[in-house]
């Protein structure tokens, strides 16, 4: 058994599983997932990077294994990653020893670092839901349903709240707001999905807008308004 506590979450293993607990300041997103098992069999690959205040541990899952990282494309910011670890400098060896005992397990065990057919680990549990600017997004394992504030567009507000089971739904995907961190979710329905959805053109009118309101508050600087804004008009 290897094991590392730290301020940012517990890491231990068995031969068989990474066991991963977040702290109790980690980021919001970590504490929702709770505890994780990660099977080896999941694992391509695993690494400390050592800094001045100690370091960061890194899981590295093969492609298909997680389904958050799947449904984040690459998103996560590192204090969003549950499979990363901030490490004190005073447990940077119990760290390194950590790596080596994992790597050992992948080499003995011979498991490959490509994708893999089907998840191995589980979702986050249901139900879950997630208040965004205009509305709430919620699902229960069988259905989708999305209800509006009174920041919605009138065309939402009109025709009430949303339900989707979950046959309906072909796809989810989080689309970022350029130049912002936020952004907006959409759900795909029924055919192919399209690489640029019919409603592009009012989604970069709004942002416009949403960028000239952040400018005009102070939020964003002359510069920052400028790229934003270029990037913006680039897609219209």
């Amino acid at each position: 058994m290897a094991d590392i506590i730290s301020r940012d979450g517990t890491w231990s293993f068995d031969g068989d599983t990474v066991r991963i607990v977040p702290g109790s300041k980690a980021h919001p997103v970590r504490q929702d997932l709770g505890e994780l098992a990660v099977p080896l069999r999941a694992v391509a690959g695993v690494s400390f990077e050592p800094d001045r205040k100690g370091g960061r541990l890194r899981l590295r899952l093969r492609a298909g294994a997680c389904p958050v990282l799947r449904a984040a494309e690459g998103r996560l910011k590192d204090a969003a990653d549950p499979y990363q670890l901030v490490v004190e400098k005073d447990r940077t060896g119990v760290a390194e020893y950590l790596v080596d005992e994992i790597r050992n397990a992948l080499l003995i065990e011979q498991v490959p670092d490509g994708p893999v057919d089907g998840f191995l680990l589980p979702g986050p549990s249901v139900p879950v839901s997630g208040g965004g600017g205009d509305g709430t997004a919620s699902f229960d394992g069988r259905t989708v349903r999305l209800t509006w504030n009174w920041k919605a567009e009138e065309s939402k507000t009109a025709g009430g709240a949303v339900t989707l089971t979950l046959p309906e739904v072909t796809g989810v995907r989080w689309v970022p707001a350029i130049g912002l961190e936020n952004g907006s979710l959409r759900f795909d329905r029924g055919g192919a999905v399209s690489a640029a959805p019919a409603d592009d053109h009012d989604v970069l009118l709004r942002r416009l807008r949403e960028l000239g309101e952040l400018y005009e508050a102070g939020i964003l600087t002359d510069e920052e308004f400028a790229t934003a804004k270029r990037a913006v008009l680039k897609r219209l």
